[in-house]
């Protein structure tokens, strides 16, 4: 069945997943962990394998640079969330997102995040569009799903930009 606002949102997502996939295909194991500046959010490894984000409930200032890794678990986190959300979940703690690793491990969970929301994407009419959405945060108006869909593309398009210009700077600084 025809979707018009259904297939607009998917062709945003799959446009910016586009921009986005151009530098998952080039990331390397070291962009992940490397640090533009001396104010850096970042991803620790733990004793049991598992990574913890920088984290602070309320925005610091000035705001860290995040790193690659940093920025990959992020939008790991909320694509996870608006997915969650999507489908009636609670709404996950920064916490409890379990970061897959670095290099490959990283980009195939986020792979797999993406691959799930186009599918829901795909799956839905344009009437469902405009039930209201459980927000991966509080909002103060009433959002549709609609509004949630837009927000993953805007959020992912941030994002893949954030990643690449990272792995744009890392390699011009590490350039002999």
């Amino acid at each position: 069945m025809e979707s018009p606002r259904r297939d607009l949102l998917r062709w945003q997502f799959d446009l910016a997943w586009s921009f986005f996939e151009y530098h998952l295909e080039r990331l390397e194991a070291e962009d992940f962990l490397w640090e533009p500046g001396p104010l850096c959010w970042t991803l620790h490894a733990q004793a049991d394998g598992s990574w913890v984000p920088d984290w602070a409930e309320s925005q610091p200032d000035p705001i860290p640079v995040p790193t690659i890794a940093w920025t990959s678990w992020h939008l790991g986190w909320w694509l996870g969330a608006a997915l969650d959300r999507a489908n009636g979940g609670a709404l996950r703690d920064p916490s409890e997102v379990e970061y897959p690793g670095i290099g490959d491990a990283a980009v195939d969970w986020l792979r797999t995040l993406g691959s799930q929301w186009r599918s829901l994407l795909d799956e839905i009419e344009d009437e469902a569009l405009d039930a209201p959405s459980l927000f991966p945060w509080p909002v103060e108006a009433e959002r549709s799903l609609a509004d949630m869909a837009g927000w993953v593309n805007a959020e992912l398009m941030k994002n893949a930009a954030e990643i690449g210009t990272l792995r744009l700077l890392r390699a011009s600084a590490t350039r002999p």
